[in-house]
């Protein structure tokens, strides 16, 4: 006889588990459903049946927005985008206890900006929380030409020249000529980007670095645009 042997034939394993389910079915099962806004408060009713269309009426009647599903109804062409994200740490008697902060701002690049801030023991939840925040501090910027330069009545710069301070940072924006662009520091840039400005100088002074004082001194320069225009 000779010394090699005929491999067995594998038997089935009946106990393996599987699924009726394609692959592709199952991996698709994991994507988040958004969910569909239900309003509570009256002004909310008014906007999702239609009373309300616009945020121009809500800013006449001098009513208050609680509910981030408003601004996203009226304003459907929102983008967020996060500036900021650290950790934020504290002494317990039970131990260190760590937490994730996030900023961030929304705008539509047409005359619209909000910044919001959020905390949570997970990263995603911080950013979800900023963001509604975000939403719920949208302010109208109004857009113009200031610039004794350019002169051409199109909405490409501020009005006039506005200034805001936020903590130990104060800015400064300055109406600047058509076709210049954005003079300003890579996350200002931004900010100013979504609120809808084109052209503009700006000078900023203090911890610029400290993104959470820098966007509310932008976000009250802006704000002045409005108010006292």
């Amino acid at each position: 006889m000779s010394g090699t042997q005929t491999p067995r034939s594998a038997a089935p394993r009946s106990d393996r588990p599987r699924s009726d389910r394609p692959r592709s079915d199952r991996r698709g099962s994991y994507k988040k459903e958004e969910e569909v806004w239900v309003p509570r408060t009256e002004l909310g009713k008014k906007v999702a049946t239609g009373l309300i269309t616009t945020m121009a009426e809500i800013y006449a009647n001098g009513l208050r927005i609680q509910e981030a599903g408003i601004i996203k109804k009226l304003l459907p062409d929102l983008k967020s985008e996060v500036i900021d994200v650290g950790m934020v740490q504290t002494m317990t008697p039970n131990g260190q206890r760590t937490k994730f902060k996030a900023l961030v701002a929304a705008g539509n690049e047409n005359g619209y900006l909000g910044i919001g801030q959020g905390k949570s023991k997970q990263m995603r939840i911080a950013i979800e929380k900023a963001t509604t925040n975000a939403y719920l501090n949208v302010s109208p910027v109004k857009l113009g030409c200031g610039s004794w330069e350019c002169r051409c009545d199109k909405p490409h710069s501020v009005p006039f020249k506005v200034r805001g301070k936020g903590g130990s940072v104060v800015v400064e924006i300055v109406p600047a000529p058509r076709g210049l662009g954005l003079v300003a520091g890579g996350k200002i840039r931004n900010l100013l980007k979504l609120a809808g400005l084109k052209d503009a100088w700006t000078t900023a002074k203090g911890s610029t670095a400290t993104m959470n004082s820098t966007s509310k001194a932008i976000l009250e320069c802006l704000r002045q645009t409005f108010s006292q225009g």
